[in-house]
């Protein structure tokens, strides 16, 4: 990045840190646990069990990752195999492809990516470079819909894909949106796992990042979730101004600096936004 651009950038950031979110009141919603219904609370972690690290698990290992007895592990491992949502081999279970109807159900009748899709569309093909949007899901970002326009610069770019928040420039401007309070509690909570040399695994760091991000409008993540993977992202926000998602174009480093990143892709990374915003 250029020595004026990072100059501006240190500028904005002085100038918004007096400004900082302050705590605001959270009204304590949540249902009572009377009407909750923990069986299906239950099963459904029992499904999150499964990942791309340990695809296959036993009984044992489902009840160590879930919580569970290893008696109630077993039940809800033979209901989802009797309903075709898991798989066993002797003693290894397996997600089937059924699990893929809960996300297609999402992507189907979902208004958030039916809006940002044909967007996203319209970037790729015009910037020739692949462009994604996501959402924030606890510790991590879920793409929610991406294109490639032909040029796949990671596999972490398609729907249903879940990548760390803190190391994703989406991640990082969906965060900056939150109260200063939670993004202190967000960030303390992390367990900043560093994926490349060049990801940021300080605390103290990582909190300037997103108070960069804050400042700025935008974020940029340079090869810190994968090598050879730049991205810039904005904030996509609805009518009211709240921070829904987040949409990003991706290159590779090879072809493109940061800075060259930065001045080709953001313009029409800030006009889809601003006509996203009129729609969400």
């Amino acid at each position: 990045m250029s020595a004026a651009r990072a100059l501006d950038d240190l500028a904005a950031i002085a100038a918004t840190s007096s400004n900082a979110h302050a705590p605001t009141a959270v009204s304590d919603s949540s249902p009572l646990k009377r009407d909750l219904v923990a069986g299906l609370e239950k099963g459904l972690a029992v499904i999150e069990a499964f990942d791309q690290e340990r695809p296959r698990l036993t009984i044992s290992e489902v009840a160590a990752r879930t919580g569970l007895t290893r008696a109630a592990a077993r039940r809800y491992l033979l209901t989802l195999t009797h309903l075709g949502f898991v798989s066993q081999d002797r003693k290894m279970f397996a997600l089937t492809p059924k699990v893929l109807r809960l996300g297609q159900s999402y992507m189907h009748s979902a208004r958030l990516p039916r809006i940002v899709e044909p967007e996203l569309h319209k970037l790729a093909y015009a910037m020739k470079e692949a462009s994604g949007a996501g959402v924030l899901d606890g510790n991590d970002v879920i793409c929610i819909s991406a294109t490639s326009a032909g040029r796949v610069v990671s596999p972490t770019l398609q729907p249903g894909t879940r990548v760390p928040a803190f190391c994703a420039g989406t991640g990082r401007v969906m965060l900056a949106a939150l109260p200063q309070t939670e993004i202190d509690d967000w960030v303390a909570r992390q367990e900043l796992t560093q994926l490349t040399p060049h990801t940021i695994t300080h605390p103290e760091r990582l909190r300037i990042e997103i108070a960069r991000a804050r400042a700025l409008g935008y974020a940029c993540v340079d090869q810190e979730l994968e090598l050879g993977l730049r991205t810039v992202a904005v904030p996509l926000k609805n009518y009211r101004g709240d921070v829904v998602a987040a949409m990003s174009i991706s290159v590779h480093a090879s072809r493109m600096s940061m800075d060259q990143l930065v001045d080709h892709c953001l313009p029409p990374l800030l006009q889809s936004q601003a006509h996203l915003r009129m729609l969400l």
